[in-house]
């Protein structure tokens, strides 16, 4: 009987086994390999040799990986904050009932299941100049329209357009499912204390959505920085490396035979993005104490 008793009691230890199993061989493992040979000036053929830090170094002194880190960092601080405060505002809208809400909630949404590549590639052809749908479109009402993607200026700035056009339906989606869970008594209470709508917005609808706000800033930001298929597609990187970002500097690099630099990069990136999400979720818990 006692046996009994302290196996029940502790039989919450036994359901995580599987899941700390999984997790160390799936994520524990995979890291430590790549430390590893972060270390070694791995070419993914012969044997490595041992060189420390020096990938590292490299990295920090290569002009190209700097304009890399300073494009990634630039499209996650123009997409992540886009897609949330749309994905809100696509929420807000779509959460009131009005026919064919079912169809708009839809089609707001129907992007975000389709390939970036492919999404990228569409986007490609409307763009192009000379030929692209809304270069005849802006010729048709009187206006130039010139070729945004070959201009480093504004090349960026159409790939977090279009990032965001893209997978917003998936950021208004997870509020969606956050205000539809909020008690309509809330609201009023709210209403009944005289709060107006900008009231019940402050003190109701965005305390009740600290958990889908984790989810989607977290996810962005992880999308966000480690951006690829909608630059291969519309870009490839270019103008020169104006719009490259980490990701594809990493793999370029693997397929240059540089292995062990490019595993380096991808720590480096991977640093990048567990920063700022533990930054945030550092700030959000302090908020919810708060409130």
């Amino acid at each position: 009987m006692h046996i009994t008793r302290r196996i029940a009691n502790n039989l919450h230890y036994f359901m995580a086994v599987p899941a700390i199993l999984l997790f160390t061989l799936f994520f524990i493992y995979p890291l430590t390999q790549g430390v590893g040979i972060s270390l070694t000036d791995s070419n993914g053929v012969t044997k490595p040799d041992f060189i420390g830090f020096r990938n590292f170094i490299d990295f920090f002194k290569d002009d190209r990986a700097k304009t890399d880190v300073s494009n990634t960092v630039l499209f996650a601080l123009g997409s992540a904050p886009l897609l949330n405060l749309f994905g809100f505002l696509y929420a807000l809208v779509l959460d009131r009932a009005f026919k064919g809400k079912a169809f708009v909630r839809a089609i707001v949404y129907l992007p975000a299941v389709i390939s970036p590549l492919i999404m990228g590639y569409v986007w490609y052809f409307i763009l192009q100049p000379g030929r692209g749908f809304l270069f005849y479109l802006l010729q048709n009402v009187g206006l130039t329209g010139g070729n945004w993607l070959a201009d480093a200026n504004s090349a960026l700035v159409v790939l977090i357009l279009v990032n965001v056009w893209q997978f917003v339906g998936m950021t208004m989606i997870i509020y969606l499912a956050g205000l539809q869970s909020i008690p309509r008594e809330l609201y009023e209470a709210c209403e009944i204390d005289g709060a107006g709508y900008g009231g019940k917005l402050f003190y109701v609808t965005v305390p009740m959505l600290v958990q889908s706000i984790k989810i989607n800033v977290v996810t962005n930001i992880i999308g966000s920085l480690s951006v690829f298929e909608v630059i291969i597609a519309l870009t490839d990187g270019g103008p020169g490396y104006s719009t490259e970002s980490l990701s594809i500097y990493i793999l370029r690099m693997l397929y240059g035979s540089f292995t062990g630099y490019s595993t380096a990069v991808a720590m480096i990136l991977f640093i990048m993005i567990v920063i700022p999400v533990i930054v945030f979720m550092r700030f959000i818990r302090k908020q919810e104490f708060e409130m």
